[in-house]
């Protein structure tokens, strides 16, 4: 073999030592970070789980809240995620303090989540968040009218979901109170001034009392300190009956809420059955587990792939109507049989 020849081959062989020893390195490093259970950046982007931030805007311990929960996880179920095998949920609870939320929402940004997932005091703090993240939302009432999205066929932008009211919500409540206390003619509204989809919810009802021939009032409330006086007031008008327009600081004041109703013998209409099962009278409102177990399919088709200005906001379909005739006793009402014909539950 000539000169060149032994020192091409030479320089073959060195070639194809390197290689074999750098090979082996990144072999044997790899295994090094394995068993100390760390794994390279470019595979763990690679593995990396969903993330879906879950933004609420009271406590963990909210029976409603925990409801919603039980429900999300469900419907993921149903399309084949697992919490902590392949999907992560980062939950962010305002625990009532509602001025909060904008800063969990901005936290679950920073987070870099695949899509967030709230509710109707929680919308809008994730909207002003992040104008690029999908955002999935469920018993959230007339996103049209609250301009979160431009339609329910073509919501655009980056919201999606479910909302949780109709148009004639508000009116099917006061039809069922009216028909259980036909003699009423004076109900009183107890909601949160502050909160923009129960201002929503009063126009609707008002609508409503006007095709009744109910007279209705107001009485709000923006702070703890606030009940007696809203109280106090609803007596001097001496209401016939009451609605509660549910809300975070409405709930978080439920136990004051039960007690002047029947204190004062009033029967009162609210919206979700944790109220009714606690001591209220009845309750109307889109089933909260059919709504959060329906957006885990908006879920699912944004993780694989879909936007969400091309996903309709859907509507409920399933209503809750919930009667304590215990309560019915105490406060000395016969319930007619066509409001219990039309009870979805009724607590003994």
């Amino acid at each position: 073999m000539s000169i060149g020849g032994l020192i091409l081959a030479s320089s073959m062989a060195q070639s194809s030592r390197r290689h074999f020893v750098q090979s082996s390195l990144a072999l044997a490093g790899i295994g090094l970070l394995s068993g100390c259970g760390l794994v390279p950046a470019a595979q763990r982007q690679r593995t990396a789980l969903p993330r879906i931030g879950w933004l609420q805007p009271s406590t963990v311990a909210n029976p409603i809240t925990a409801q919603g929960l039980a429900a999300l996880r469900q419907g993921l179920n149903e399309h084949g995620y697992v919490e902590g095998e392949n999907i992560v949920l980062e939950q962010r609870y305002a625990d009532g303090q509602v001025d909060r939320l904008p800063e969990l929402a901005a936290e679950l940004v920073r987070l870099n989540v695949d899509v967030i997932v709230t509710t109707a005091t929680g919308i809008r703090a994730a909207k002003e968040a992040t104008v690029t993240l999908p955002i999935v939302m469920a018993n959230v009432p007339d996103p049209v009218g609250q301009g979160l999205i431009a339609s329910l066929a073509r919501p655009g932008g980056n919201i999606t979901g479910l909302a949780s009211t109709t148009a004639e919500f508000g009116r099917k409540q006061l039809e069922l109170l009216k028909e259980t206390v036909p003699g009423a003619s004076r109900v009183a509204v107890l909601l949160n001034l502050d909160n923009v989809p129960s201002a929503l919810g009063l126009g609707d009802m008002q609508v409503g009392a006007q095709w009744l021939r109910l007279e209705t009032q107001p009485f709000g409330v923006r702070a703890a300190a606030d009940f007696a006086p809203a109280f106090a007031a609803v007596r001097v008008w001496q209401a016939d009956a009451l609605m509660v327009i549910n809300d975070p600081l409405i709930t978080l004041h439920l136990a004051e809420i039960l007690d002047f109703a029947a204190q004062n013998r009033l029967p009162a209409m609210y919206t979700f059955k944790e109220y009714v099962v606690a001591g209220g009278l009845m309750s109307y409102g889109a089933s909260i587990s059919d709504l959060w177990r329906r957006a885990a399919t908006h879920i699912d088709k944004i993780l694989k792939g879909a936007k969400p200005t091309d996903l309709p906001v859907e509507q409920p379909t399933r209503f809750d109507f919930i009667i304590n005739l215990k309560t019915a006793q105490a406060l000395g009402l016969t319930i007619p049989q066509s409001i219990l014909q039309q009870a979805t539950e009724i607590i003994q």
